[in-house]
Order: structure tokens, then sequence, then C-alpha cells
């Protein structure tokens, strides 16, 4: 895979960010990515990012595991080994409630963090590059993908991250 050389910009202040972002989009910039150590509100439809869908990856993991807990309890209970206890019926619906609940909620958690890092392309073994270390702890950052680009448009770059208030201008190779 070919290495990204990409030039970016560190920023002290999410306000700066928002207003180096919506700067970046008048003068229809091409940005790779922004980096924040923390959700920054109203960046996401600055960027054109749409809602994540992993609320419904959740649901349907949810409804697995409530079908895989509600049919396993009806199978054991009516088919495999049908035991009268406590004066309940074979098929005793408010007595699976609480296992059905738990299996819900592992289906739906487990299933959404495989999910997330799938999509991410995170997981054991994975090494991410970094641009900065500080952006994970206190910097905000604008990268640009700077490969395919002429010295006009590199220098055009950098003079937009100096005069937005980025406090550092920095080539890297990822």
């Amino acid at each position: 895979m070919k290495n990204k050389e990409v030039l970016f910009g560190l920023y002290n202040d999410e306000e700066l960010l928002l207003s180096a972002v919506k700067n970046a989009n008048e003068k229809h910039l091409d940005i790779m990515d922004v980096f924040s150590p923390f959700p920054v509100h109203g960046l996401d439809p600055l960027l054109g990012l749409s809602e994540s869908r992993l609320h419904q990856a959740g649901f349907i993991y949810g409804a697995i595991g409530t079908l895989t807990a509600f049919l396993f309890m009806t199978w054991v209970f009516t088919r495999d080994w049908p035991i009268i206890f406590g004066g309940k019926p074979y098929w005793s619906v408010p007595a699976f409630i609480p296992i059905t609940f738990e299996l819900t909620v592992l289906f739906a958690s487990i299933g959404m963090v495989v999910t997330y890092y799938a999509v991410n392309g995170q997981g054991p073994g994975v090494i991410n590059p970094v641009l900065d270390d500080r952006i994970t702890d206190d910097k905000f950052c604008i990268a640009f993908e700077i490969n395919d680009a002429d010295e006009d448009t590199i220098e055009q770059y950098k003079s937009f991250l100096s005069e937005t208030g980025a406090e550092e201008v920095r080539t890297k190779t990822i």
C-alpha cells in the first residue's frame, strides 16, 4: 500500500477548529480528516458526515439475543426437559424474562463492539498511524493529503492553516 504524505495543522481550541473547517468548506479545500481529543458539537455536519447506524446494528443484535434466549428456554422447558417445578406450567413466560433480558443486553453489547472494531479497521494486532501524540491529549488537528498535490496547492494549504490559527503546521508520511 502506498504511503500517504499528510500536511496537518494543530489547534489549541475547538472553536478555532470549527471556524477553520467552515473556512475550508467556503474555500472548497479537500480535508482528509479532522482529529479531536473529544467529540466537538457541530463538527459532523461541517464535514458532511451522516449519523452512525451502529444503533440499528445494536437493535438487530439485541433482537437475536432475545429470540435466542426465548426460543432456547422454550425448547428446554417444553421438549428437552419438561419438569413441573413450583407449580409452574412447562411454558412459563414470566419466568423467562430475566434471562431473556440479560441475553438481549449481552448480544447487543458484544455485537456492537465487534461491529465497531470491524467497521473502523481496529482490533488486536492492528497498528494505526498517529500524526501527533498530542492530538489524543489536548490538540485539535486538520489534515490534508498532499501525495499528488503540486507546490502551489501545498503552499495554499500551509497558508490556510496559518491564517486560521494553527499553532503548528507539519508534514508527516503515514
